[in-house]
């Protein structure tokens, strides 16, 4: 099932058997883990509390009250761009640097606050 949502831009369903056969997970334990990291994420978000998704060789979601914030991991922005490509960008528009983390960084380092709830 595809669901359509304005301008007509599709959400494809999860791909629960993907994610088993590529972790050596079970399919249920993935479709567990996933709903119950979903269920603890809305919770918090309802509850008002910071939130970071560390999304592994990416980089971190971080929802801080009503703001929205991606931090990408340098090696991953260099594996897309090249290390040239990305040192010119950054170069030409500095503020990219507010948009990269290294991944040694605390998370809660990127809270105004300093308290968040991390999701691996």
């Amino acid at each position: 099932m595809v669901f359509f949502f304005p301008d007509n831009q599709e959400l494809e369903p999860f791909k629960y058997s993907k994610v088993a056969t590529a972790t050596c997970m079970s399919r249920r334990q993935v479709e567990n883990c996933v709903q119950g990291t979903m269920s603890l994420f809305s919770h918090c978000l309802g509850k008002g509390e910071n939130v970071a998704l560390v999304l592994r060789d990416i980089g971190v979601l971080l929802i801080e009250g009503k703001k929205v914030y991606m931090r990408f991991y340098y090696s991953f922005l260099e594996m897309l761009a090249g290390k040239e490509n990305l040192e010119k960008a950054i170069f030409e528009v500095p503020q990219l640097l507010d948009t990269v983390m290294s991944r040694v960084e605390p998370v809660a380092s990127l809270t105004f606050s300093r308290r968040v709830v991390i999701f691996p």
